[in-house]
């Protein structure tokens, strides 16, 4: 019996509550408090030193956030390098745009930190913060951050697809995308007013300009701006600024483009054409403090999407008689064998780290115990004995 346990196709869930241990791990704003002070200090220095070489760093970091959050949640996996065997997320086409400077102001922070306090503070963590001090520098509204996500440890280009919007997208496509990710429409309008910073790409708004698929709702004077730098038969790449009256600040002139008809992508201008979204746009237009309040909750929310926090659950799934797991019959060794699978799961801080041991007895039992380890790397190991009889 122990023999077909051992050979057959099985499933392992684990499900766990850690909450006594993990407690502190829930996102806070002094989750750093008692293990690293100063690291909001420190990360606006690296900031703004980037800052001050360039003002491309600004939207390179903002899409950073974004395009890590839409992917598998806000976990830092967008950083992560591609391998000879993996492609990672930021190498996907859809990622090709993201900036170097972005990339370097976090590598920067990353660095600085580590200097302090290492092996402490998650790369996501980071991310988020310097996309607030990035606003804040641009002239946007300053406001608290959320801390305590943990590193995610996969990076998989193929997880991007059909997960970040396009900048064809009608409103219903653009509603969907972010309902889907906990986001609500008037979040979806406020977050994008991050277009009022950073350069597009011809190619993304390229098909508005020409041919069947010239946009009327473009400003002429604008589309003709927009043609001379973008000719019709041209291969360059060119790019223009998001926003074309104020590139250099973070504030609402965005919505008064839309109203102007100089929203670059069609993306941005059906947040006006389209009749159940231009209310807000007409609101944030002629009021800051209104728009400030909303971009404010609507990136708090963003930061939010998908946080690894705590392991609620480790989920082993072994296929049928995997050649790394099947057991060897040794009557001489009571017919037992003992393997180690180590789960590369999310990077933990230092004081949160476990050994989760799993001691299966029998085929049909096992125990648990957890036991805090500071000497833990950032995985957590999973023993199985594997039963076998002749």
């Amino acid at each position: 019996m122990a023999n077909n346990f051992a050979k057959r196709s099985f499933l392992v869930i684990l499900q766990i509550s850690l909450l006594a241990h993990l407690d502190s791990a829930q996102l806070s704003s002094t989750y750093y408090a008692n293990t690293c002070p100063t690291v909001e200090t420190i990360v606006k220095d690296a900031v703004t030193a980037k800052f001050q070489e360039t003002f491309n760093a600004v939207g390179g970091v903002v899409r950073l956030l974004f395009h890590d959050c839409f992917v598998q949640g806000c976990d830092g996996s967008v950083l992560i390098s591609s391998t000879p065997t993996n492609k990672a997320e930021r190498d996907n086409d859809l990622n090709l745009s993201l900036n170097s400077d972005g990339f370097d102001a976090i590598v920067r922070a990353k660095t600085a930190v580590e200097s302090v306090c290492p092996n402490l503070v998650s790369c996501a963590d980071i991310l988020v913060m310097a996309t607030r001090d990035m606003i804040e520098l641009a002239g946007g509204p300053s406001y608290s951050v959320e801390l305590g996500r943990f590193d995610g440890l996969v990076s998989s280009s193929d997880n991007v697809d059909n997960k970040l919007p396009l900048p064809t997208f009608n409103l219903d496509q653009l509603t969907a995308l972010f309902a889907s990710n906990n986001i609500s429409q008037e979040d979806m309008i406020a977050l994008s007013a991050c277009h009022t910073i950073g350069l597009g790409h011809c190619n993304k708004f390229k098909s508005r300009l020409y041919g069947s698929t010239k946009d009327s709702s473009l400003n002429p004077s604008y589309a003709a701006y927009l043609a001379d730098k973008c000719p019709e038969n041209s291969t360059s790449d060119d790019h223009v600024f998001l926003d074309p009256v104020t590139p250099g600040t973070f504030d609402k002139q965005y919505f008064q483009n839309l109203i102007d008809g100089t929203g670059l992508f069609s993306s941005d201008e059906v947040l006006y054409t389209d009749t159940r979204s231009q209310p807000l746009v007409n609101l944030w237009a002629n009021s800051d403090a209104s728009f400030q309040q909303a971009f404010v909750s609507a990136i708090t929310n963003l930061a939010r999407v998908g946080v690894k926090t705590s392991l609620t659950g480790v989920e082993l799934d072994v296929e049928r008689e995997p050649s790394y797991l099947q057991p060897q019959t040794n009557p001489k060794e009571d017919q037992t064998e003992r393997r180690s699978i180590s789960l590369a799961l999310s990077r933990k801080p230092r004081e949160h780290r476990l050994l989760l041991r799993l001691s299966l007895s029998s085929a049909s039992s096992f125990s648990l115990e957890l036991h805090p380890s500071p000497h833990l790397s950032a995985s957590f190991l999973l023993l199985i004995p594997l039963i076998s009889d002749s």
